[in-house]
């Protein structure tokens, strides 16, 4: 029997070995061996027979369960078995909790302690009633986007004629007789942070260090348009708008993929630990980092969120409502969305990291260009500022060419065309409506 999550092998009996049958109780159970080695051979104990006397009392004297204790053999050398069965209950040692979780074990304290007690009574924080709420604390404007947002997505196509706002709360399980529940405040509220204070996004513009801050905001709204009103601060404050031209008329870009961005805080908003710290969006001149407190559930890795995984939101009334109103999707595809609007980018794929206690996501801008394609070309510097141009759109026409390089219409076409000779990009159209974009290989 090899040692593994739920198994534990000592050479011998501490009474500080309760603390870990006190863990399996409040995880998943499993076994603890007394008498094996780390390599997991007998050792025997010499005392086997009067331990096993003692230990049923132990148990029970101090955590207040039940174990099975088998005494075993093997070559002639004792050892004890103590199987640990969950408990639906929380189990304490003097007065401490702890929980096995992989092959470590933790005590409990603090918000992992208050969701601990929630996830044993069946419940999750934003499933919880919030006493100081009433009703007028709801606010309309907010509920008639959530309207809106539902009747186009098609998910709730009936609620635009619905006017009753406690039945539409009622609906969508953020009422608990007749009172609001922490997630209704949360979504819909006028000022959230009223209640729960730090339930608001921060953005800070960092230069090329951490302590580097040049300027920084706070973005306060209920839920369901706190990622849109975040995405309009960034806009206007923190990111620089790429310029691109279609004939003579002017077109703002954005610096980074819309859809991914929105993707990530979207995420955050549903997937953070909300007795914790706010939402932190870190940008720098190269990325974006977007930070929530909160853990990925015990059986799902960074690499699972690469592929179409389950979902199990950290508050799954407010990611109930956000699917309900059009915002996200049900079936664990925001991440890998957020890794195909990057790609789509011409960008790196994202960096997904367990960091400070929370799930951190970094958004590169550097578009992906092969580093010999300059040198094995033979390109001059305004063909390599073209294929800048084309990473960051997609494509450029010969009036573009000439508006960055500030060459005329009779040079575009000449250095236009000997890309195109060069196989580096392709041409698709005539006249002033001809596009060049990058060949596949490039």
């Amino acid at each position: 029997m090899p040692e593994n999550q739920n198994i534990e092998w000592k050479e011998s009996w501490r009474d500080e070995y309760l603390k870990w049958i006190c863990g399996f109780a409040n995880a998943k159970g499993g076994k603890i061996i007394i008498g094996k080695n780390d390599k997991g051979e007998v050792v025997g104990i010499p005392n086997a027979k009067r331990l096993m006397d003692d230990l049923p009392n132990k148990i029970v004297t101090n955590l207040g369960i039940i174990c099975d204790v088998d005494l075993k053999d093997e070559d002639g050398k004792d050892y004890i078995e103590i199987d640990v069965k969950p408990y639906d209950v929380l189990i304490s040692y003097q007065g401490k909790y702890h929980y096995r979780s992989g092959s470590t074990k933790q005590e409990l304290k603090g918000n992992a302690l208050n969701e601990f007690l929630l996830k044993k009574a069946g419940k999750t924080w934003d499933d919880v009633i919030e006493p100081r709420a009433k009703l007028e604390n709801i606010d309309i404007a907010a509920i008639e986007a959530f309207k809106k947002g539902a009747t186009s997505s098609k998910r709730l196509p009936f609620i635009a004629a619905e006017k009753n706002i406690e039945r539409i709360l009622d609906n969508l399980l953020l009422l608990e007789d007749g009172k609001l529940k922490r997630s209704a405040i949360l979504l819909f509220g006028k000022n959230p942070c009223r209640f729960f204070i730090n339930a608001f996004v921060k953005i800070g513009r960092f230069g090329k260090t951490d302590d580097d801050l040049k300027f920084q905001e706070i973005v306060e709204s209920n839920a369901y348009q706190l990622a849109d009103k975040t995405l309009e601060v960034l806009d206007r404050k923190f990111f620089v708008s790429p310029i691109t031209y279609d004939g003579l008329q002017r077109i703002e870009g954005w610096e980074y993929p819309y859809e991914a961005i929105r993707e990530v805080i979207l995420n955050a908003v549903v997937h953070r630990d909300y007795m914790g710290a706010p939402i932190q969006i870190s940008v720098y001149d190269d990325k974006l980092i977007v930070w929530n407190e909160g853990s990925l559930p015990e059986d799902l890795t960074i690499e699972d969120l690469k592929i179409k995984h389950s979902s199990r939101p950290h508050n799954p009334i407010l990611a109930s409502a956000f699917f309900k109103g059009g915002l996200i999707e049900a079936w664990g595809r925001g991440t890998i969305k957020i890794i195909n609007e990057c790609k789509k980018a011409g960008l790196p794929e994202p960096l997904i990291e367990n960091v400070s206690g929370g799930i951190s996501v970094t958004i590169f801008k550097t578009k992906i260009v092969k580093a010999n394609v300059y040198k094995s070309k033979e390109l001059n510097k305004r063909q390599q500022k073209a294929l800048e141009f084309i990473n960051d759109n997609g494509k450029i026409k010969n009036a573009d060419y000439q508006i960055i390089n500030n060459v005329s219409k009779r040079t575009a076409s000449r250095e236009l065309k000997e890309m195109v000779d060069k196989r580096i990009l392709e041409l698709s159209g005539v006249g002033a409506g001809a596009n060049y974009s990058k060949k596949n290989q490039l």
